[in-house]
């Protein structure tokens, strides 16, 4: 089974380049030095997987031309990588289907006070439509979607399921759990449940002292946002064709990787490849930063080809 990720965005919460920034990265001609908050979509198992939606979700979906989203996976609470959830609106209408929303308790806490609206029993007409699935570290399953729950818009009064009797009902607030796998042994297999859905292998990670989550597709793991990961989500990270981790500088950071510390953990993954996203400003320039990081990996012996992630790149792995 193949899986395609494609990087929606690369930078930091400021994006690059930053408002009011004069350096020569953010003033760079290079479009792979343009950075929209961090995202990704993931194709895998005939399902469209969003990770994080933040205030560039709008922009994003309009240059990749999305149409449709499966699920939509948030690592964590902050405004970069959940500010743009509003927008789903749009999807809705499409669709004419609640979007699947896959969450710890944590950010469902945090999208209950940000956006109330959306959870009220009586909603504004035009709110968001979310269907939120309960997922921790451990691994899930996503199916694509064949419950009988159309959206109706009825005018003036807003959205409204419409029942297999024809009945129409308010949407209201609907929280589910997802279907786990029992004892994983991280092979892309679920066994002894629906064919048609696909494993998802959440990774456990820390941003600062919040807890985040990062998500392997196959061969394929996503990072992002991470200052530490725990030896015990080591075992979740073999066998990757690529691997995606974060970085905001040289410097070490309270709640990201420093550049030492991603290249030692690449080292450790052992991944063909390793991105690297939520680029700050404080890098070089594309092709500067691609010939240091050639020289920083061959001074330290790590194998894995380590680039720096742009928006729009593509990247493929089969398992």
């Amino acid at each position: 089974m193949e899986a395609k990720l494609t990087f929606l965005g690369t930078g930091t919460s400021q994006g690059i380049p930053i408002i009011g920034c004069t350096c020569d990265r953010c003033q760079s001609a290079d479009p792979r030095d343009k950075r929209l908050r961090a995202s990704a979509l993931v194709e895998y198992g005939g399902l469209t997987i969003l990770i994080d939606a933040g205030p560039d979700f709008r922009t994003q979906m309009l240059r990749a031309g999305v149409r449709h989203l499966d699920a939509i996976l948030l690592t964590h609470n902050h405004k970069d990588h959940t500010g743009g959830l509003d927008d789903v609106r749009s999807l809705n209408y499409i669709d004419r289907r609640a979007v699947e929303i896959y969450c710890e308790p944590l950010v469902l806490d945090t999208l209950q006070r940000e956006y109330g609206y959306a959870f009220a029993a009586d909603k504004y007409p035009g709110a968001p439509e979310w269907h939120v699935h309960g997922i921790d570290q451990n691994p899930f399953v996503l199916y694509p979607e064949t419950e009988p729950r159309e959206l109706t818009w009825v005018h003036d009064v807003g959205y409204r399921y419409r029942l297999p009797d024809g009945s129409l009902v308010p949407t209201g607030e609907i929280l589910c759990e997802s279907e786990r796998v029992e004892d994983p042994q991280f092979t892309g297999t679920a066994k002894g449940l629906r064919g048609d859905g696909i494993e998802i292998i959440p990774i456990r990670g820390w941003h600062h002292d919040m807890p985040v989550l990062g998500f392997r597709f196959g061969r394929i793991a996503y990072i992002t946002d991470m200052s530490r990961l725990p030896e015990e989500e080591m075992a979740k990270l073999k066998g990757l064709e690529h691997v995606t981790l974060n970085t905001v500088g040289y410097k070490p950071h309270h709640s990201h990787f420093s550049l030492d510390e991603a290249l030692e953990l690449a080292g450790r993954i052992g991944a063909k490849h390793t991105w690297l996203t939520h680029l700050s400003h404080n890098f070089p320039c594309h092709e500067q930063f691609c010939r240091d990081l050639d020289r920083m990996c061959t001074e330290r012996g790590i194998a894995s080809q380590v680039r720096p992630a742009y928006d729009g790149l593509v990247i493929s792995a089969v398992s």
